[in-house]
């Protein structure tokens, strides 16, 4: 990978367009033509005109963020749309009003929700979720931790480049021990399944599980009731088994942590905080999205 492509996507939201390789992969997988999406978007805004029951902004770039998360048929999108405002209006308390200020003092000071500052071999951004030793549940609740997340979707829809290639998730339970394992409870399961499977406008193409100990069989038997069939077919168990993982994430962009041939992840919260700061008003205004009335 050029140093320039490294640059770009280190600590930095990259806005406003496609890579030509990228516009290719939009019509082949998601249908994407200027024609395809034209029309989309005109059906999209008129079927949310004829949903009172949703508040969305409608213009062209807020409404291609759910048509490329649905292949671009506009029933898919308003669909996903209903089940985003579903998801929001009953975990209000954590989503409505959520601001980047409100994240900013445990997003600095922890390393429990992170980015790679590289992306994949396919372009893909890759999230890493630190549910071990890194992270202190009496420090960062569970419900913190899930507004961070939360922050970070909002954020990487942002990106097109991201919106076409989707992303790439790591849960790391390195030294998983028991106050993690009662942190992630039945209810902090569903939600975080609910939300990625039903309310989150972005392609989640992989979820890999990482030096999970055998505790780890605990926080699955709570995780497993809530996954659908597609989810599953994504997801998979690596255990300290790097070279299982490098089948899917080339060395090549693997720090080695994971026995990549990158530098160990030395950086955090604190060098990607300013990238989500200076999309504070996007943050903002999804903030009151949704549901109509609360």
């Amino acid at each position: 990978m050029a140093a320039s492509d490294i640059s770009e996507e280190a600590f930095n939201l990259r806005v406003g367009y496609l890579k030509p390789e990228t516009v290719e992969i939009a019509r082949v997988e998601l249908r994407e033509t200027e024609e395809v999406k034209a029309e989309a978007i005109l059906k999209l805004r008129e079927l949310l005109k004829a949903t009172p029951e949703l508040h969305y902004k409608d213009d062209d770039a807020f409404l291609t963020v759910f048509l490329r998360a649905c292949h671009f048929y506009p029933e898919g999108a308003l669909e996903k749309m209903k089940t985003t405002a579903t998801f929001r209006k009953e975990y209000a308390s954590l989503v409505h009003g959520l601001l980047v200020d409100q994240v900013k003092e445990k997003f600095i000071k922890g390393s429990v929700i992170n980015v790679l500052k590289n992306c994949d071999q396919k372009g893909r951004r890759i999230l890493i979720v630190n549910c071990g030793k890194l992270w202190d549940p009496s420090e960062i609740s569970s419900d913190e931790m899930f507004r961070m997340l939360y922050m970070v979707h909002i954020a990487a829809q942002l990106e097109e480049e991201t919106q076409v290639r989707g992303v790439v998730c790591i849960m790391d339970f390195d030294g998983l021990a028991m106050k993690q394992v009662k942190a992630l409870s039945p209810s902090f399961s569903k939600r975080l399944l609910t939300f990625i499977q039903e309310a989150m406008p972005l392609r989640m193409k992989e979820v890999h599980f990482v030096k999970q100990p055998f505790i780890f069989n605990m926080v699955w038997t709570l995780f497993k009731p809530f996954v659908k069939e597609k989810l599953n077919k994504r997801m998979h168990f690596h255990g300290s088994d790097m070279k299982s993982l490098q089948k899917f994430l080339d060395p090549s962009i693997l720090p080695a942590n994971y026995k990549g041939s990158l530098p160990a992840i030395d950086y955090g919260g604190q060098d990607w905080f300013p990238a989500l700061e200076k999309q504070s008003q996007y943050v903002s205004e999804w903030s009151e999205l949704g549901p109509a009335q609360w």
